[in-house]
């Protein structure tokens, strides 16, 4: 039978008819529900035994409506709102002591409290609650308290008290749930404000019944919304205390825009460096839009860093992020291996929201070679990895009503193999967009007709050494055989050498005028016509001259202002043709179609290197008197003009293959899908018939396509020379050069494949939905982009480690799964000389039962014959705490960590670790 009681706490209503109410609860059958007023403000009503049938005295008629409203307004003692209470099995009022007792599946709500248990009293007259749990026949508690108060929740093992006045609680053996974490103690009393005391207590993020891992402490004190704050406590792990501990402990219970506190330290030993304590410093959560860390590291045997990182972020205007981290460290001197470095890396990105009509972004990555060579960035082990750097910071603006456009841009890039640098400081440019001036004229090429202008100019700040004697005339045939010279002679990037950095700028001015149309022809054909006016402005230019009494050819620059102009014209015809292949009915592949869209083009370049133009230099350069034409503008920003004349025919082929293939369906219709054969075959050269020798250009060909639904990609570049060499006698050297004639013609073959690039990347898993990390890098980009967000070097770090760290994104359910990649690149000059690179790079992961999982990452390097970098790491899910053990066997970052960690995101830092830096020999 159940049991519905509702007490409305109307003074008025109750006083008048209180004797009532009680004489039918007293004698009423256990059905149907009641209205009842809480007795201890009413007081106790007499009834006469002989009252059977009691009627309303006649002094109720004669109350007065204002005597009424003003009953009804005064508040009965402290309960000021609806109680309601419920019980599966029965419901007992006891009058003599002002007690409601409630049994089995029982409840009772009381504004923002909700209390559930087998067995509740309510005691009116001290305006508290009871509930426990009820023994079964075998002597078990059952139905145990939980309690309810606003957002807390209070599991209860044994029982509780709680008062309705003072809204204070005293609870034996309870859990509870703060943030991310279960707060329990054997007494617990809580107060007015929602803050928690707890006497032998322990805090975990283990859900379980009997955790895995808890801390555990003689005293805790939780304050709602700020804090969980413990005396002196040790870590347990399966109930097994361990020494690790501290004699206090403040575990954050706010919005974490809100959260400030002491960071604590990572202690530990490297051989090299000694023992250290490492991060050691302060939160900073000045206010909701920004965050800074600040945190030092300092080693028993002289070194110490400093870090500072910040982050910020104004809604719907921008956000970023600032980090700095400088290390100094210096060896004893009776260090085996003496170790010195002070370096500093500095990293900032900001990305503005889009608004209005200008923008401005910056995304900087920079620091000291040394850095790079000697600190291990856990977090980022590809860092370590690369040689190139780069830096931006841009200024965008759009001019309203007009064509124009303008950005201001600090561009900074560094190679940390050669330590050259390159600063554009800065590199300003103003655009024009294209402007149909014929567009309401009926004839399509004039109406087509569009003209855009382009303003550049850039200050460059770099260290690479130029020499003014001794100038090779043949480095410009170097830089287009080889596609880049030898490592260049640099000037370190300092202080003390920034006032001859900057004496040595390099800057230019760059004007352009694209003018093009577009419209068909005979209906199937394509046309496009161009021509491009470029005008270049420097304040000064190269005069070569050769020196005798050296022998060799040196040079100076000569100061003013120089003016190169030039311009080219092309016209191109371009229309696509389909093929098709049908099969038989009933086949397998439905059909085959081949796209192939020729494009035929004309340019026309006149001869700048004429003397008339005064843009080239005819000047002696060896003892045997051979003169050659050099530019005047050589390596500077922009170059100077084309040299030679160009009257050239240009062909190209693009291919696309597909094929229709039937798939497998449970509907009665057949279904379809396309399948890429080549996704791409591209094949174009030249025939310049303005020169007098090498008319044919290098035949191009590159090739793209997947195989295995999608799951192997292949690439492949290639350049042909089909030109002939041939060996000449240079005194007591032997020269190499390519000859006027065709290679076929000398019994060469069909020429010499210059430059030739093989990429295959493949992914290798059992599970079709499960995503490579590949997959997995575009998937999150996507939804990053989708978000509004801006891509720079600091978000693609982030998002290569959530897809390569299996200790960041691990997914358990696959068993196992493979990436692997073949890069081959070649290269020969015409002088002979060949230069080969090729590797094989796997990665992986294998799953060794559903709680342990193996991943690695290794490669070869066929040409070096020796493994690549190398890392191999075991991930084991602990359920509330995940373990990584991660190894460097070999190389500069040699190195092995163990970290033990809680899946908290409070508690990220609480963690147990001991690792050995590649600074160690073992």
């Amino acid at each position: 039978m159940h049991y519905l009681t509702r007490a409305f706490l109307s003074i008025g209503i109750l006083t008048l008819f209180g004797q009532a109410v009680f004489g039918q609860e007293t004698e009423k059958d256990s059905s149907g529900e009641l209205e009842l007023a809480a007795p201890d403000s009413l007081g106790r009503p007499t009834v006469e035994s002989d009252t059977l049938l009691p009627t309303l005295p006649d002094s109720i008629l004669q109350i007065s409506p204002e005597e009424l409203e003003a009953a009804i307004q005064e508040e009965i003692g402290d309960i000021t709102t609806t109680i309601n209470y419920y019980a599966e099995d029965s419901i007992i009022s006891d009058f003599s002591q002002n007690k409601v007792f409630l049994y089995k599946g029982a409840w009772f709500e009381y504004g923002n409290i909700r209390l559930d248990a087998d067995y509740i009293i309510i005691d009116w007259e001290n305006s508290e609650l009871f509930a426990s749990g009820l023994e079964d026949s075998t002597g078990v508690a059952q139905g145990n308290p939980v309690f309810k108060e606003g957002n807390s929740t209070y599991e209860i093992r044994k029982q509780m008290r709680y008062n309705f006045e003072s809204q204070k609680a005293i609870i034996s053996d309870v859990v509870t749930q703060q943030d991310e974490g279960l707060l329990r103690g054997e007494t617990v009393k809580k107060t007015k404000d929602g803050s928690v005391y707890l006497s032998n207590g322990f805090y975990t993020t283990c859900d379980l019944v009997e955790p895995h891992w808890h801390i555990s402490s003689s005293k805790i004190k939780s304050v709602r919304g700020k804090h969980v704050i413990s005396g002196p406590f040790n870590l347990y792990f399966n109930n097994i205390p361990t020494p690790l501990g501290l004699p206090f402990g403040v575990i954050p219970d706010t919005p974490e825009e809100q959260t400030s506190g002491i960071i604590f330290p990572s202690y530990g030993e490297e051989q090299r460096r000694g023992f250290f304590l490492r991060d050691f410093g302060y939160y900073f959560a000045f206010n909701d839009y920004v965050h800074t860390r600040v945190t030092g590291e300092i080693f028993s045997k002289g070194g110490y860093g400093l870090k500072t990182a910040s982050v910020y972020n104004k809604r719907y205007r921008y956000r970023g992020g600032l980090n700095i981290d400088y290390q100094k460290f210096q060896s004893p001197e009776t260090a085996e291996q003496p170790l010195e470095y002070d370096a500093f890396w500095f990293r900032w990105n900001h990305n503005p929201e889009t608004r209005g009509n200008s923008r401005f972004s910056a995304s900087a990555n920079f620091g000291t070679k040394s850095y790079n060579d000697n600190i291990l960035n856990q977090g980022n082990f590809q860092q370590n990895q690369q040689s190139d750097f780069s830096s931006n910071i841009s200024y965008s603006k759009t001019f309203t009503g007009t064509p124009f456009s303008m950005s201001a841009n600090l561009r900074h890039s560094q190679n940390q193999v050669t330590d050259e640098v390159n600063l554009l400081l800065p590199d300003v440019a103003v655009n024009m967009n294209r402007q149909n001036p014929f567009r309401n004229i009926r004839f399509e090429p004039l109406k087509t007709l569009n003209v855009a202008w382009n303003f550049n100019a850039q200050n460059s700040i770099n260290n690479r050494i130029t020499p003014e004697l001794g100038v090779d005339p043949n480095l410009q045939q170097q830089i287009e055989e080889l596609g880049q010279p030898s490592a260049p002679d640099v000037l370190p990037f300092t202080f003390a050498n920034l006032p001859q950095l900057l004496r040595d700028a390099d800057n230019g001015f760059r004007h352009t005028v694209p003018i093009s149309s577009n419209f068909s022809l005979f209906r199937f054909f394509t046309g496009t016509a161009s021509m491009n006016f470029t005008e270049i402005w420097y304040l000064d230019r190269i005069n070569y001259y050769y020196n005798p009494a050296e022998e060799r050819l040196d040079r100076i620059l000569e100061n003013g202002f120089n003016r190169i102009n030039y311009y080219n014209s092309s016209f191109n015809l371009s229309t696509n043709i389909y093929g098709f292949y049908t099969f038989r009915e009933g086949s397998k592949i439905e059909a085959i179609r081949h796209h192939m869209q020729p494009t035929f083009g004309f340019t026309s370049t006149p001869d700048f290197s004429d003397p008339k133009y005064g843009y080239y230099q005819e000047v002696q350069t060896n003892s045997s008197g051979r003169m050659q034409r050099l530019s005047r503008y050589q390596g500077f920003i922009y170059g100077g003009a084309p040299m030679g004349e160009s009257k050239a025919l240009t062909i190209s082929i693009r291919n696309v293959v597909e094929a229709k293939v039937r798939t497998e369906s449970d509907t009665a219709e057949a279904e379809t899908k396309k399948v890429p054969i080549l996704q791409t075959l591209n094949v174009s050269t030249g025939y310049n018939f303005a020169v007098d020798s090498f008319n044919l250009a290098p035949l191009n060909f590159n090739t793209r396509t997947t195989l295995f639904d999608k799951k192997l990609s292949v690439n492949l570049n290639a350049n042909f020379d089909p030109y002939a060499t041939r060996t000449f006698t240079n005194g007591e050297q032997q020269v190499t050069r390519r000859v006027n004639e065709f290679a076929w013609k000398r019994g060469q073959g069909l020429g010499t494949i210059r430059r030739a690039s093989l990429n295959i990347n493949g992914s290798l898993n059992p599970s079709k939905t499960e995503q490579s990390p590949g997959e997995v890098r575009d998937e999150l980009t996507n939804e990053f982009l989708n978000q509004g967000g801006q891509m720079d070097e600091f978000v693609e770090n982030e998002i290569n480690r959530i897809a390569n760290d299996p200790s960041q994104y691990i997914d358990w359910s696959i068993p196992w799964n493979m990436n692997f990649s073949y890069n081959l690149s070649y290269s020969k000059a015409t002088t002979g000389s060949t230069n080969i690179t090729q590797a094989v790079n796997l990665s992986g992961d294998l799953s060794l039962s559903e709680k342990w999982k193996i991943n690695f990452n290794s490669g070869y390097d066929l040409a070096a014959a020796k493994i690549t970098q190398t890392m191999i790491g075991i991930a084991r899910d602990l359920h509330c705490w995940q373990m990584n053990v991660n190894w460097v066997p070999f190389g500069r970052f040699t190195s092995y960590n163990i970290d033990i960690r809680v899946k908290s995101n409070i508690l990220r830092d609480l963690k147990v670790s001991r690792r050995r830096s590649f600074f160690d020999n073992f």
